[in-house]
């Protein structure tokens, strides 16, 4: 059974990879694992955000049973994002909750579905087996397939949060390697305008807004002229900030 990935991880390097294959191997195996099931779909997506999210198909005619719900607003991935617990149709021809997703259903030969849901440290990830008979019911915890989705959950939470750690150790140390020349910048501005420190970063940091600058480069700027050639626009920001 070929698996295909609509709209990959939004996740830098390998990272966005890892969780495509995740969620591939997760539609995949929901399908092969559940009796009478003609495909399944994956999801995964933030708990504040559950708009078009990145998804896994076994065949590329679910993917329109994904789009369908998200621009209704409406449909069985729907529901148990909202509630939490598993939703079940088990017979659309009869089942009238979800007009939109029902029409695209029936018209792809589904008769049943049942989505479980799978919430992990703000990450929401769901699980969709489809049957073209009635009836096609998966009990969460109850199979392989739900046991999966537990693990996958867990999984991309676990990997979301050490990519979030990864980003935030990045920003650290770029701080730490731009505070010296930030320092160095406010020394003279200090020595030109006979400010103290803090209105000096002030100041700097106003000008980095003012000429949409990031505030190392322009920094660094300072300390390579010495300060020169801004001299007339401290002042006016200096003049600016005393008439507050």
């Amino acid at each position: 059974m070929v698996t295909h990935t609509l709209c990959p991880v939004d996740e830098p390097g390998d990272s966005q990879g890892s969780s495509a294959r995740s969620l591939a191997n997760l539609a995949d195996v929901a399908a092969r694992c559940t009796p009478e099931s003609c495909g399944a779909t994956a999801t995964v997506t933030t708990v504040e955000a559950a708009d078009d999210p990145p998804a896994a198909v076994t065949h590329p005619d679910l993917s329109s049973l994904i789009s369908v719900q998200w621009e209704s607003g409406e449909g069985p991935i729907r529901a148990a994002l909202a509630t939490g617990h598993p939703v079940t149709s088990d017979d659309l021809l009869h089942d009238d909750r979800w007009p939109a997703y029902r029409t695209e259903a029936l018209e792809a030969g589904v008769r049943s579905s049942t989505t479980l849901p799978y919430l992990r440290d703000g990450l929401a990830v769901t699980v969709t087996v489809y049957g073209f008979r009635p009836g096609l019911t998966v009990e969460a915890g109850d199979c392989a397939a739900a046991a999966l989705g537990d693990l996958a959950a867990t999984g991309l939470a676990r990997d979301r949060n050490y990519r979030r750690a990864l980003a935030e150790v990045g920003r650290l140390d770029a701080a730490l390697r731009s505070r010296p020349v930030i320092d160095q910048a406010c020394g003279i501005m200090m020595y030109v305008l006979g400010c103290d420190a803090d209105d000096a970063f002030t100041m700097l940091r106003r000008l980095s807004q003012r000429t949409n600058r990031k505030l190392h480069d322009l920094a660094e700027g300072v300390v390579r002229t010495r300060g020169r050639g801004l001299e007339r626009e401290l002042r006016m920001l200096r003049e600016e900030r005393s008439t507050r």
